[in-house]
C-alpha cells in the first residue's frame, strides 16, 4: 500500500507528514471520485466566462449568483480555483480534526464541498490551477503559513501565469472575473490570484508568449469583484435592526470596514436574484466554512453578511457597455459584446 492509498485517519489520530506527491495523488483521486472530470463546452458557445478564485467557497460567496445565472442562460462558465483552502477555519462540528494544526485534511475535504457547490450552481467546468493541491492555502497575511515554500503566496508567478494561460487559451473567454489589487480584503491568496489573472490577460493575447499552449486569445473584458459601500451599509443597518451588533466587526459605518469600494468605482450590477436559491444551496455545500441561517450567513471568521442575489463588479479592462442598470451601471458582464 502506497502513501497515496492510505486510509483516512480516525478522529484525533495523529498523522505523519506526507510527501507532496502523496498529497497531490490523494487530491486527484478525490476530484475523480467527486465526478470532476472537466466536461468542456464546445468553443462555439456564444458566451464564455472565466472566473479565477483563491479558495473553495470564494466563488460562491462573491460570484455564486452570477455563475448560476449565466450557467442557466447557457453561458460556458469555467471556474479556476488556486488552492484547496487548507488553512481555513472549521465551522462544522465534528470536523475539527481536519484542521491544519491537527490532521491537515481540510483541503481534501473541501474538494468535495466545492464539487457539491458547483452542482448547485450547475457549473460543470471547474479546474484547480495546475492541478489540485499544486499550491497550498497561504493563510492570512503576516502569518507563518505565508513562508511555506509550497503556498500560493510563494508561487513562481511565471509558472502560475503559464498554467492559467493554458486554460485561458482552451476555453477562450470573452469575460474574465477575479479580485482587485487588494484581493477584496487583503488575503495574500486573493492578491496573488489578482496578479496572475491580470498578467495572464496580456500573456494569453500575446502571439509570442508560449505558442505551444495554443492560439493567442484576446479577452474582451476583465472585471474585479466589488462590494459597494452602499450595499455594505444596508447590510450593517439590517443587522443592527435585527439586534445583532457584533457583525461587520461591530462597526456602524461601511467606510470603517477593511473592504468595500465607493459606489462611483462600481461599473456593473448583475441581478441574479432569480438564482439566489442556487447560491444559498452552494453556500450550504461549503459547510465547513459557511453557516447559513435565513437571509444572513456567518463566514468562518464570524463576519455577518447579507446573501444578496445582486453581485457587483468593477470593469478593469475593456469597453464599458450600455448603462441599462441603476446608477448608470451595466447590468450584464457581456454588455456591449456581440452574442
Amino acid at each position: 500500500m502506497t502513501d497515496a492509498t492510505l486510509p483516512p485517519p480516525e478522529p484525533g489520530e495523529k498523522v505523519a507528514a506526507q510527501s507532496a506527491e502523496a498529497v497531490l495523488a490523494q487530491a486527484e483521486t478525490a476530484v475523480e471520485e467527486a465526478g470532476f472530470e472537466a466536461d468542456m463546452a464546445p468553443l462555439d458557445v456564444p458566451r464564455r466566462l472565466l472566473l479565477v478564485h483563491a479558495h473553495p467557497d470564494d466563488e460562491t460567496i462573491g460570484t455564486g449568483a452570477t455563475m448560476a445565472r449565466y450557467a442557466a442562460e447557457g453561458v460556458a462558465v469555467t471556474l479556476v480555483t488556486c488552492t484547496l483552502g487548507e488553512e481555513g477555519e472549521i465551522l462544522e462540528p465534528g470536523l475539527e480534526h481536519l484542521a491544519a494544526d491537527q490532521q491537515d485534511g481540510l483541503g481534501q475535504h473541501r474538494i468535495g464541498e466545492l464539487a457539491a457547490a458547483m452542482e448547485a450552481l450547475r457549473v460543470t467546468d471547474h479546474r484547480f490551477l495546475a492541478g489540485p493541491g499544486r499550491w497550498r492555502d497561504s493563510g492570512m497575511m503576516g502569518t507563518a503559513q505565508n513562508e511555506r515554500p509550497d503556498c500560493f503566496w510563494q508561487a513562481d508567478v511565471d509558472e502560475a501565469v503559464r498554467e492559467l494561460v493554458a486554460v485561458w487559451r482552451q476555453v477562450r473567454p470573452q469575460v474574465v472575473v477575479t479580485y482587485d489589487a487588494n484581493g477584496g480584503y487583503g488575503h495574500p491568496d486573493h492578491v496573488q490570484a489578482h496578479r496572475i489573472t491580470v498578467a495572464a490577460f496580456d500573456a494569453a493575447a500575446d502571439p509570442a508568449y508560449a505558442p505551444e499552449l495554443g492560439e493567442p486569445w484576446v479577452a474582451d473584458k476583465l472585471y474585479f469583484g466589488a462590494v459597494p459601500r452602499s450595499v455594505l451599509q444596508a447590510g450593517i443597518d439590517l443587522l443592527r435592526e435585527s439586534g445583532d451588533t457584533s457583525g461587520f466587526f461591530g462597526v456602524e459605518q461601511a467606510e470603517d470596514l477593511p473592504f468595500g469600494v465607493p459606489d462611483e468605482q462600481v461599473t456593473t450590477a448583475v441581478d441574479a436574484s432569480d438564482h439566489l436559491e442556487a447560491k444559498v444551496a452552494a453556500m450550504r455545500a461549503h459547510k465547513t466554512q459557511i453557516a447559513v441561517d435565513g437571509p444572513f450567513f456567518a463566514l468562518s471568521n464570524n463576519i455577518g453578511q447579507r446573501a444578496f442575489g445582486i453581485e457587483h463588479y468593477t470593469l478593469a479592462r475593456g469597453a464599458r457597455g450600455p448603462a441599462a442598470g441603476p446608477h448608470g451601471w451595466e447590468d450584464d458582464l457581456f454588455a456591449g459584446l456581440d452574442a
